[in-house]
């Protein structure tokens, strides 16, 4: 079969990829365009080392991908790039399926695996046994807003809540990695509560060019747009990203009112049952990459 190992050429193997290589992959990231966050890797390598695999000619390194795994619980594909020399070989297919096989084998067997995959390749994906959920928008502006007064910062919530909240709304327990991703340089978040229960809390986080809001988590149009124009005011006038489940027809309107221009997409795509996600409440995803 043209995904199986045997169909690599001399030479090319699969292995773990090391942390320099990832950061190779990162800069390939940067070159495509996809601005990732300064932080990202680091966060992502830290919560799970094992999760960057590398194809490589010799001791070349030829592409490579993140296969993360939540406890076991749940896994996702990202990070997907091979190196530009290299592409229409049938080399990307290999190293695709191999990815899969691998986090398929470090997770529960019923566990799902998701990914956000550009629309062009979504064929591809579902060949390999993704079912097509539904699309995330990016959306690019300026930074403008006032700071609502009833806001308060991540810090002063305590974290048993916050990673609830968290949990409820993305549909897994990833305490350890969301500690890291909200404790990152730089960065800078806010919650909101009503009778004392969070409805909402946002991030911003810095990349290679300007920021990203994410994760945005509401329970209601409402909360969002008193988050989203708190966290903007804080870095006023600099280029701000935020990728927005369609389906989540608040969240895009709330895009549209801002005037913000949609630059990009991906599918949502899962392998296996999909999780428990309360999309109208998902006002911003937290990565492409890393799920």
């Amino acid at each position: 079969m043209a995904d199986d190992l045997s169909f690599l050429p001399a030479g090319f193997h699969i292995d773990q990829m090391t942390r320099a290589e990832a950061g190779l992959l990162d800069s390939w990231a940067a070159a495509e365009g996809w601005n990732p966050g300064l932080a990202d890797i680091d966060i992502a390598w830290s919560h799970d080392p094992g999760a960057f695999i590398a194809l490589r000619n010799g001791t070349e390194f030829a592409g490579g991908g993140a296969i993360v795994s939540y406890q076991g619980a749940a896994g996702f594909m990202g990070l997907f790039i091979m190196r530009a020399d290299l592409r229409k070989q049938g080399l990307g297919r290999v190293l695709w399926h191999e990815r899969l096989r691998r986090l398929r084998s470090r997770l529960r067997p019923d566990a799902p695996i998701g990914m956000d995959g550009v629309f062009d390749m979504a064929p591809f994906y579902a060949s390999g046994g993704f079912k097509y959920l539904y699309r995330d928008l990016r959306f690019q502006g300026r930074a403008a807003g006032a700071m609502d007064p009833a806001v308060i910062p991540l810090e002063q919530v305590p974290w048993s809540d916050l990673a609830a909240y968290d949990a409820l709304i993305s549909g897994l327990r990833r305490e350890a990695f969301m500690r890291a991703w909200l404790g990152q340089t730089g960065g800078r978040g806010f919650a909101l509560r009503e009778n004392g229960a969070i409805c909402g809390y946002g991030f911003l986080r810095p990349c290679r060019v300007g920021f990203k809001l994410a994760p945005l988590y509401a329970n209601n149009a409402t909360a969002g747009r008193r988050l989203l124009a708190s966290l903007l005011s804080t870095v006023s006038g600099e280029q701000v990203q935020i990728d927005v489940p369609e389906p989540n027809l608040a969240a895009v309107g709330l895009m549209n009112d801002l005037g913000w221009d949609n630059i990009f997409g991906c599918a949502r795509m899962v392998h296996g049952t999909p999780l428990m996600v309360p999309i109208e409440r998902v006002f911003g995803v937290t990565s492409f990459e890393f799920g």
